[in-house]
């Protein structure tokens, strides 16, 4: 690893990475440790099971809803307070999710918590990104994308063993004294990069915050067609795997009869296929451009999802279905990180801005695309699961060849 940008001790370093690594770890476990208990959630606060996704997805649009305020906030006042402000924010709501009894108020709820991915997104990130070079930023996102994965992959699995002894509301309670002590961590080692000099003598200045200035950059960034693509095809490249996270307990649950332990099981060989693709982007990164990384990993993305399209014609077996998103899962693994990094740097506004717009875009694309899914029945069986789930993720070649043939490189040899 090459030398960070600015004056940070391998310690703090080491402390900063670790904080963030599980704020943003927390933040998907908020997500999916839940998701065993859901039809218990219902059960308990008398409503109907159709709510059972609906806490997956309001969460994402928890994630969407202040983000475009977030990052330019962060350009001004720094990133320091303005991650602390997000972590306090959502420590709080998973606490008060313990005393919560009405549906209505555990969903209203599940929107605050997921205001903290939108701080980890438009905050984290661009810190991250202004800390470490090029290289290394990449290595980082995609290594501490390994860590925050393990959250849908441990998470069910978690889950269902914590509700062995533990009611739904004490997990809440235990995601929010988790928040305390990453809040803790993050106070102690996480650095400014906002008005701090770095070693090659240039200084990243505060972009002082004006709500009409403010409107004309987002606008701006809406009319970049490299930037709008490559944001649009991140959350495209997602919804499969975002619409098996809100669907699986339907499918495997309701549908099937398995256990929690057992739904949990079963998310281990998509989960772990993403960390494979992650480690394969670090493996192949020092060698290789970023655009050509997001080629290479196009052939097992759309393996996986043309393998789930022939299985809703011939039947989608469990173990099938799982397989075919594994295969999918790899690419995604490669290609997340180093296309986030892409997006992030398609224009030269600040990159709080710019990593707030990319997360509400891709945010959006994955909660309302998801929504949509689980509307038109894709939780019914696995047949239709895999039909619409194969469709939406082809669908980011589109937006994905746009954004390619922009950055003078073509989508096939």
């Amino acid at each position: 690893m090459h030398k960070p940008l600015i004056n940070i001790s391998p310690y703090q370093v080491f402390g900063f990475c670790l904080a963030i690594t599980f704020f943003e770890l927390l933040t998907y476990m908020a997500s999916d440790m839940i998701m065993p208990a859901m039809l218990t959630v219902t059960h308990d606060l008398n409503a109907s099971g159709r709510h059972v996704p609906y806490a997956f997805n309001l969460y994402l649009a928890g994630g969407i809803l202040l983000q475009w305020l977030i990052g330019p906030l962060s350009d001004q006042f720094g990133r320091r307070p303005m991650l602390l402000i997000g972590c306090a924010l959502f420590a709080l709501a998973c606490a008060a999710a313990f005393s919560v009894h009405s549906i209505y108020a555990f969903n209203g709820l599940r929107v605050i918590q997921g205001m903290g991915l939108g701080f980890v997104i438009a905050v984290s990130y661009p810190a991250l990104q202004e800390v470490f070079c090029e290289a290394d930023a990449v290595k980082i996102m995609a290594l501490l994308g390994n860590v925050a994965l393990l959250s849908p992959l441990l998470g069910p699995l978690l889950g269902s063993l914590l509700l062995e002894w533990l009611s739904w509301r004490q997990l809440f309670l235990l995601l929010g004294i988790g928040g305390l002590l990453v809040w803790l961590g993050l106070y102690l080692f996480m650095p400014e990069t906002v008005g701090t000099s770095r070693h090659d003598g240039q200084r990243l200045a505060a972009v002082p915050f004006e709500w009409r200035g403010t409107v004309r950059r987002y606008a701006a960034l809406l009319g970049n067609p490299r930037f709008l693509s490559a944001s649009v095809a991140l959350g495209v490249m997602s919804l499969p795997l975002i619409a098996w996270i809100g669907l699986a307990p339907l499918l495997l649950i309701h549908n099937q009869g398995l256990s929690p332990l057992q739904y949990g099981l079963w998310q281990i060989p998509v989960f772990a296929a993403v960390i494979l693709g992650n480690l394969i982007l670090n493996r192949l990164i020092a060698d290789t451009e970023l655009p050509q990384l997001i080629r290479y990993a196009l052939w097992p993305f759309c393996g996986g999802l043309l393998a789930l399209l022939a299985s809703s014609f011939y039947g989608a077996s469990t173990p099938l279905l799982i397989s075919a998103l594994a295969v999918y899962a790899i690419g995604l693994g490669m290609s997340n990180a180093a296309l986030y990094r892409l997006a992030l740097f398609s224009s030269d506004d600040s990159k709080g801005l710019v990593s707030a717009m990319i997360g509400m875009i891709s945010i959006a694309v994955m909660g309302g695309g998801g929504s949509l899914i689980a509307a038109a029945g894709a939780g019914d069986n696995h047949e239709s699961f895999a039909l619409m789930a194969a469709i939406a993720g082809l669908m980011c070649l589109l937006p994905l060849r746009l954004f390619l043939r922009r950055s003078h490189l073509p989508l096939a040899a």
